[in-house]
């Protein structure tokens, strides 16, 4: 049992109704979650609000309550605390619940549109055959070092965060690299948490379902760079338009990355990894290695000296990320790729790195837009689409709960006139891929993009078991 008042440290109070030394036994943000002596934080959420449930949660047993209106009664027996704003309230109390575990990890955070997973993961990887003890945070899963964990978003919330990092130090973990989402900096899930660094791989469209405009996207990620500390490191990649602003705020210490200018890091580095995506990615690997490595050298002999050679060996032998760029290959010689591209930059790039393969082989893109999602990417993606491919399938992702046929309108938007020689319209993804396996002939290449790691796609708020590679394996084997 931990004790009210050391949870509400550093948390900033307005003011309080009750006994703030009372005995806490968790904090909690769901009213179905509650247990006897339990905090209970009232987020006001862009569906539910928290709030709302306050009567619930205190006949269920919590015996804390902090809020940002006040409730229509104080009731005996309560503590009421209040504050300015819940959403930055839960982080520090779930760091001090859990014991600040971040302060004990050298916490690396990882932002921007696309490339997250595949650093985070290779990170994680690379730390691992370092030979040191280390977590992972991620959308595909989260890592406690070699024992993994479900993922059920990119970051999660502020409770469910501390209480792994929790872990990880009960693990004897060392290090931890996190991907940090945009909606977590807005959301503020990350308040309290103590980064020792953080790194920035590029940004493109995407999230504008949510974040309404580029500018206010690109101020979330640069956000997280703000809360560094001056004794942190920032990494950023220069050659993203917007690499520079990321960090020109930040009071940590600023580090480049390029592929084609002068930058703190442009090594040369082998990788199994395809494409100048990766290329980036394994870059960006090699630098924040390279800066915690430094820092840990005068406590670590075996690697003094030769860290750099050391850490270049290993990343000849890292492995891509599942749903990043997998690819089989059938008997006749059609390569089937699985990629996570669900943004038109990821697109883009993924079907260059195909086409400067592919050689005299022609190229399938079977690909969709999630539903209930940035709408204003959907006819950029179907035209890079067009634009890249011999064929293009255009189906079903996620729908969530829109219309597939509305999402796939809203794709053909991007298509010229005479798109109909070279693009069919499948709604049922399994009928698209299989459509897809069937036409491609020796030498072809067949991407399925958007989906990725997915073992599932969601209709109606039912997610039914997909699995994009075990499709092709299906049909090309």
């Amino acid at each position: 049992m931990k004790i009210l008042s050391e949870l509400l440290e550093d948390v900033k109070v307005l003011e309080s109704h009750g006994n703030l030394e009372a005995k806490v036994s968790s904090v909690s943000l769901n009213s179905k979650d509650i247990e006897l002596h339990a905090v209970f934080v009232a987020l006001v959420g862009s569906i539910v609000n928290g709030h709302d449930f306050i009567d619930e949660v205190i006949k269920k047993g919590a015996t804390t309550i902090v809020f940002e209106k006040d409730p229509k009664e104080f009731k005996s027996g309560v503590t009421y605390v209040k504050v300015e704003d819940t959403h930055s309230a839960v982080g520090i109390i779930a760091d001090n619940f859990y014991g600040n575990p971040s302060r004990k990890l050298k916490l690396v955070g990882v932002t921007g549109t696309n490339g997250k997973t595949t650093t985070a993961t290779l990170l994680h990887q690379l730390f691992r055959n370092l030979g040191y003890k280390a977590g992972m945070i991620g959308t595909v899963v989260n890592k406690i070092n070699d024992d993994s964990r479900e993922a059920v978003r990119t970051t999660p919330d502020s409770i469910a965060l501390n209480k792994l990092f929790a872990e990880m130090v009960d693990n004897g973990c060392e290090y931890c690299f996190m991907e940090v989402s945009s909606h977590a900096v807005s959301e503020k899930r990350i308040e309290g948490l103590s980064f020792v660094g953080g790194i920035f791989t590029n940004l493109t469209l995407d999230h504008l379902d949510y974040h309404k405009t580029i500018e206010n996207y690109s101020n979330a990620k640069k956000e997280f760079f703000d809360m560094l500390p001056a004794t942190g490191f920032a990494v950023t990649n220069i050659d993203d338009e917007r690499g520079e602003y990321m960090l020109s705020t930040t009071k940590a210490h600023k580090y480049t990355l390029s592929l084609k200018k002068k930058a703190d890091f442009n090594e040369h580095l082998e990788t199994k990894l395809i494409g100048e995506f990766n290329a980036y990615n394994v870059l960006g690997v090699y630098a924040v290695a390279m800066l915690l490595l430094e820092e840990d050298k005068p406590a670590r002999p075996p690697l003094s000296g030769v860290g750099g050679e050391r850490v270049k060996e290993i990343i000849k032998d890292l492995e891509s990320v599942p749903g990043r760029f997998q690819y089989i290959k059938s008997k006749n010689n059609i390569t089937g790729i699985v990629d996570y591209a669900h943004t038109p930059d990821a697109l883009e790039n993924v079907l260059k790195t195909i086409n400067d393969m592919k050689g005299k082989g022609k190229v399938i893109t079977v690909v969709g837009c999630g539903g209930d999602r940035d709408k204003s990417k959907r006819p950029i993606m179907a035209k890079i689409g067009y634009d890249m491919s011999d064929i293009l399938i255009l189906t079903s992702d996620n729908p969530r709960t829109e219309k597939p046929e509305d999402i796939l309108s809203d794709l053909q938007k991007g298509l010229p006139l005479e798109a109909i020689d070279k693009v069919e319209i499948i709604i049922d993804r399994h009928v698209a891929i299989e459509k897809a396996c069937k036409t491609a002939k020796k030498g072809d290449y067949i991407l399925l993009a958007g989906k990725g790691h997915e073992n599932y796609q969601e209709i109606n708020g039912v997610k039914n078991h997909f699995d994009d590679m075990e499709e092709l394996q299906k049909y090309l084997k």
